[in-house]
């Protein structure tokens, strides 16, 4: 059990804590990266497959974000936005799209009788995801950039103390 935790913990500052105190040291703001964060969690959500690579490249972009770390993200969070995918179009259902069964064969059988018809059949379904994803993208992004700010304060103030006394640990 110790080995697991220590193996999730090495994990974590291996793969997490130290790419971003990395971006720290480079001197990317925690404001700015916490802002990168929320942006990239929230756009890799968006509801059609496909779009959020270049969702998260045009964001970083205009508001001169991080390119690496809004793609990783996007790449890390690619489950989630699978997972989310059917919740986001019954809940685009509320917003006056018909209710269609939603299967994967269906939809694979569908897409390869047409492209034209699988977008009349389930455009409008999509277009009601899209609509409930742009209620609940807004909040989610601003609580998410609020959460992380502290954090990633507290993890570039270590950063340089570290670099200042010539430090190389945690």
């Amino acid at each position: 059990m110790n080995e697991e935790l220590g193996l999730q913990e090495s994990f974590w500052k291996r793969r997490i804590v130290a790419p971003i105190a990395a971006q720290l040291r480079q001197g990317i703001t925690p404001e700015k990266l916490a802002l990168t964060v929320a942006l990239g969690t929230v756009l890799s959500l968006f509801p059609i497959l496909g779009t959020t690579m270049l969702l998260c490249a045009l964001a970083a972009f205009l508001l001169k974000l991080n390119q690496p770390v809004i793609q990783l993200l996007n790449w890390i969070c690619y489950p989630l936005q699978l997972a989310l995918l059917i919740p986001f179009y019954r809940a685009g259902e509320w917003l006056g799209a018909p209710h269609l069964s939603l299967s994967i064969p269906q939809l694979v059988e569908r897409f390869q009788a047409g492209a034209g018809q699988f977008v009349r059949d389930f455009g409008l379904i999509a277009l009601g995801a899209v609509g409930i994803w742009c209620l609940l993208a807004p909040p989610f992004a601003a609580a998410l950039y609020l959460i992380l700010r502290t954090p990633l304060r507290t993890l570039a103030a270590r950063t340089a103390r570290a670099r200042k006394t010539g430090a190389t640990g945690s």
